[in-house]
């Protein structure tokens, strides 16, 4: 039954991400796009890094230890692989995201965004020789399914001819996403799971600021944003890494991945809670099918 603790940390993982999106929303109001994704990276990196040195440190990675085995030093092939999931999942990613979400449609991003599920399922069979049997595949597909509807609020609207390049940008900013989910895989392995992610949050938040500084965009967060910046840094992306990492090391990332877009489930349901925005039938009717796909998952 342990390898079911990999399925709960994934879908932990997706609701600390869901919720994001609406505290980004709140945020972006006032902060520029890359200010608030450098702020949110380095948020994690910062409070990962100190919790590492209080006693909480050793009972949490106790937790995190199940089935899979783990190592403990790093190795020069370990600081490359890191030095690739920083530059893919913590740079390229977010900055071909945010220029390409200036040039396209809130709708066809929504939409194309999930290519990053597609391309971590597709990258985990082919490179790294992950299986799954027809249950498991039949899983993957209902979640693809649900997520692309759910994540998509009027599909009608999808006009993917137009605004080409902002959409290329967005399928990129997924590719890199999966390229990140997919090496990640190779150092979930490391026992101080706490230390990955503060390195990733780290690296990658200042190399975001760095550049929104260099390209004259003003560093200032209003006072009112920072709870959203905060709680976004310490949790949506700080545990949630954390999370997904645990989750990587104990099903893979074909798996995980998978089950990681539910947090579009997750986001479109915390959105109608806290913003308002619509929570529809449909869109009720997929997130089942999404966790249906779940299910199938866990159950193979």
């Amino acid at each position: 039954m342990t390898h079911h603790y990999g399925y709960v940390g994934a879908l932990l993982a997706a609701v600390l991400f869901g919720i994001s999106s609406t505290l980004n929303k709140i945020a972006l109001r006032d902060v520029h796009p890359m200010v608030v994704a450098g702020s949110i990276y380095l948020t994690a990196g910062v409070v990962l890094m100190l919790l590492r040195f209080t006693p909480i440190k050793e009972r949490l990675l106790r937790r995190l230890e199940f089935r899979v085995k783990t190592r403990g030093s790093f190795s020069r092939r370990d600081l490359q692989i890191l030095a690739l999931v920083v530059l893919f999942g913590s740079f390229l990613a977010p900055i071909f995201f945010m220029f390409g979400l200036e040039r396209t449609t809130a709708v066809n991003a929504s939409l194309l965004l999930n290519t990053e599920t597609l391309f971590t399922v597709l990258i985990a069979i082919a490179v790294f020789k992950e299986k799954a049997h027809r249950r498991g595949v039949a899983g993957i597909l209902l979640i693809l399914i649900g997520a692309v509807v759910v994540s998509t609020e009027n599909l009608g609207a999808v006009q993917l001819a137009e605004n080409l390049i902002g959409n290329i940008l967005v399928v990129l900013a997924g590719f890199f996403w999966a390229l990140d989910n997919n090496l990640s895989k190779l150092l979930s392995l490391k026992r101080d799971l706490l230390l990955v992610t503060s390195l990733k949050g780290l690296l990658g938040g200042t190399a975001l600021l760095g550049l929104a500084f260099l390209l004259g965009i003003p560093l200032s967060v209003p006072l009112g944003s920072l709870p959203y910046v905060l709680t976004v840094g310490a949790f949506s992306i700080g545990f949630s890494i954390v999370l997904f990492l645990f989750a990587l090391r104990e099903i893979g990332a074909m798996r995980t991945g998978a089950i990681f877009s539910t947090s579009s489930l997750i986001g479109a349901f915390f959105a109608f809670l806290v913003l308002g925005e619509s929570f529809t039938a449909i869109k009720a009717f997929f997130g089942a099918l999404m966790l249906a796909g779940v299910y199938l998952l866990s159950a193979e």
